[in-house]
């Protein structure tokens, strides 16, 4: 009974006293700590180094005691407790490594780096061990032998393949260009490369370049690996995707086409390709596209979407002025004889609708594009959507032909019948500028401040900046019998009448000296001019807004469209990227500040995801 007395007293007192010095322990290492962060480092590094020395605990406290010592420069401590771990611990790369930072620390880099190479030098033939010595350097920052280390690992496995992926992740967060291109399409050149490495490729390289210099040394490896293996698909598809980037729309279709032939596809890639083009007003390459899937005969898949995008981006060049008036013809003619091919129904209604406005805003022809809407309407089973758009179009083309009875009606019936929906908004905004023609202010400025809370972010752009340009101008008589004479011009422009709408603009200044409505007038030219292709007289109306209007309602409005035209139609980057930044930084409240953003992100070269 003594015996085990004794025996439990003894445990109780060795538990104690462990208990103790864990106590004492754990106080000692966060009074290190703190001396550490307070700068304190000779006293933090005499109690790591009891620490370190103290029972089985140098992993633990190595880390922190190396760290305190190299920053109080006592080499000869530091060299003591790196060997110490070296011996202790001789399978380990991270003790050698950090013998090698500590050479590097006391100046001796040739040192350091004959150590490193040594180490390279005699790996060992286990992809594990490699690997770690890789990560071992990757830790000390020493990045060009984290590589060194699994190259020279392909040579001693006799893998040429063996650590791409390793590679990759390194060379990416290196930004080392020429190397991760290198590595990618030896990748991409192994046999039956899987299309999402393909993809993975492509979101590397976006997210890692950011200048023209970049693209263009992908672009001459690709080439010189087609040069020796002219019949691989993922070259082929990364070559499309970089003319893609670099906006080279007519070097990448031709890349897809032969890519569908080669495949023997039925046209997808083509005609993602050309609905793409269409988005970046690329409309004489996209037409390309399209006309070579409509070529594969009525049979192909894409027989029928190719050619209303077809006829969609000839839409486009009318739309954008660029048509001659035998190609207007020619489009009405085409149109017309879709319908007659596939007939008049839901699916088709997108073409009616184009036509419709074709004839009745370029062709002059409203009365026959009012009959095409009012027989579209009689159309069996067609979605409520469907009924809702061509009673829109409907609407803009009854005021047109001066039945403005009837347009208020038809945006009546749409407003009600699709009341708090997007179609039901669009119709009352419609109203709302329809009064504001009219010259009736009031009631349009009551319609219009309704839709400032619009679910539709961009009808409740327009209501605003219409509702504030009523309310600006209707303060003084004068003004209000000025904006009458605007909301006039405003109304030839609809009717596509701008040569007119020009002249009422300029006669505004001459009737009303002194009005309000100088950066209205000076955008109202500028959209005009931009209509008309004259970019430089619409450049200079935009220029006199954001020099001498920079607080006027327009402001914002004219930055982003001059950032616009200087990176869309006069290619010049920089001078956009100038414009779109000062939305960002003058107007970050604007309409245009999420999507000036992006622009100019995308300007300056990042990855936007």
């Amino acid at each position: 009974m003594a015996v085990f007395m004794n025996k439990t007293l003894l445990s109780l007192l060795f538990l104690f006293f462990s208990l103790g010095a864990l106590a004492q322990r754990s106080t000692d290492d966060a009074l290190a700590l703190q001396y550490f962060r307070e700068g304190e480092f000779e006293k933090a590094a005499s109690i790591y180094e009891k620490l370190f020395n103290r029972g089985n605990n140098q992993q633990f406290y190595y880390e922190q005691y190396l760290s305190t010592l190299l920053r109080l420069k006592k080499y000869a401590d530091a060299e003591k407790a790196v060997k110490k771990m070296m011996k202790a611990y001789p399978e380990s790369f991270s003790y050698q490594i950090d013998f090698g930072r500590l050479l590097r620390e006391q100046g001796n880099v040739q040192k350091a780096n004959e150590w490193y190479d040594n180490l390279v030098k005699n790996l060992p033939k286990e992809e594990f061990a490699i690997r770690e010595l890789s990560i071992a350097f990757y830790r000390a920052e020493a990045y060009d032998y984290a590589a060194k280390t699994l190259l020279n690992g392909r040579k001693v496995l006799r893998n040429e393949g063996a650590f791409a992926y390793d590679l990759i992740s390194l060379y990416r967060y290196q930004k080392n260009k020429p190397m991760l291109i290198q590595e990618y399409l030896e990748i991409l050149g192994a046999p039956e490369t899987e299309q999402n490495i393909v993809n993975q490729a492509k979101n590397t390289f976006s997210t890692v370049f950011d200048s023209p210099e970049d693209y263009n040394q992908l672009r001459i490896a690709i080439l010189r690996k087609l040069q020796k293996a002219p019949q691989n698909i993922p070259y082929a598809d990364l070559l499309a995707w970089l003319y893609i980037q670099q906006k080279q729309y007519d070097m990448a279709l031709k890349q897809i086409i032969a890519l569908d032939k080669r495949l023997k596809e039925e046209g997808d890639r083509v005609f993602n390709l050309s609905v793409m083009l269409i988005a970046n007003k690329s409309y004489e390459t996209a037409i390309e596209g399209l006309q070579y899937l409509i070529n594969k005969g009525k049979e192909n898949t894409f027989y029928i979407p190719a050619t209303i995008q077809l006829l969609n981006a000839k839409n486009h060049l009318v739309t954008d002025g660029k048509a001659s008036p035998a190609a207007l013809l020619q489009l009405e003619k085409d149109f017309q004889n879709m319908l007659t091919e596939f007939g008049k129904s839901a699916t088709t209604v997108y073409v009616t609708l184009q036509l419709a406005n074709l004839q009745a805003f370029q062709l002059n022809k409203p009365k026959a594009a009012e009959a095409l809407l009012e027989d579209a309407l009689k159309t069996p089973r067609l979605p409520p959507s469907s009924l809702a758009q061509i009673k829109l179009a409907l609407g803009d083309i009854y005021i047109l032909t001066e039945e403005l009875w009837e347009a208020a009606l038809v945006y009546g019936q749409v407003e009600k019948e699709f009341a708090n929906e997007p179609n039901g908004q669009e119709a009352k905004f419609r109203g709302a500028k329809l009064s504001y023609y009219q010259g009736e202010f009031a009631w349009a400025k009551a319609q219009l401040d309704v839709l400032k809370s619009s679910t539709s972010q961009l009808i409740a752009n327009d209501a605003l900046n219409l509702s504030l340009q009523i309310q600006e101008n209707t303060e003084t008589l004068a003004d209000t019998n000025s904006l009458k004479k605007y909301a006039q011009a405003e109304l030839l422009i609809f009717k596509n009448k701008s040569d007119k709408a020009l002249m009422v603009l300029d006669s505004i200044h001459t009737l009303y000296p002194g009005n309000s409505l100088e950066d209205d007038i000076l955008m109202a030219k500028a959209r005009i001019y931009l209509k008309q292709d004259k970019i430089q007289q619409a450049v200079q109306q935009l220029q006199s807004i954001v020099d001498n209007h920079s607080f006027e309602l327009w402001a914002d409005d004219a930055l982003f469209t001059l950032g616009d035209i200087y990176e869309t139609k006069l290619n010049n980057p920089e001078k956009a990227k100038s414009y779109f930044q000062k939305i960002i930084t003058d107007y970050p409240g604007s309409f245009f500040a999420a999507e000036a953003r992006i622009r100019f992100r995308n300007l300056r070269g990042d990855n936007i995801g």
